[in-house]
């Protein structure tokens, strides 16, 4: 069984930065796409952005791109979600999740999710 644990939520002003934490517990975690979703209040969970299992395909939602950066280190079985000029938009429980290949905003293709970490960005 594979478990995600998210840390590094909480509240901010608009314009700061956050890095958010996803621990994979997984003897092969390398082999494991990553994807971080996010859920507004009353919205659907949505696609934010996603990593391949080396680091070297990354793909972000058109609201966060050019602000949000995610990566991973694989000798630490983390993936993470740097989050820069953060606005009151960006309010939502932040998700990682593990899928077996590549893919993207498709939240059927990630088998393991974590447990959510919120984020509130105040203005």
């Amino acid at each position: 069984q594979v478990h995600l644990v998210e840390s590094g939520g909480g509240l901010v002003q608009a314009g700061t930065s956050l890095r958010l934490s996803c621990v994979v517990s997984a003897r092969t975690f390398s082999s494991y796409a990553m994807g971080w979703f996010r859920q507004a209040p009353g919205k659907a969970r949505v696609f934010v952005a996603s990593i391949s299992g080396s680091g070297g395909r990354t793909d972000y939602a058109d609201s966060v791109k050019g602000r949000f950066t995610i990566s991973r280190d694989n000798a630490k079985n983390t993936t993470y979600l740097q989050m820069n000029s953060l606005k009151p938009e960006d309010t939502a429980v932040y998700y990682c999740a593990a899928s077996i290949y590549y893919s993207k905003q498709y939240q059927g293709d990630y088998v393991y999710w974590g447990q959510g970490t919120q984020v509130t960005v105040s203005s």
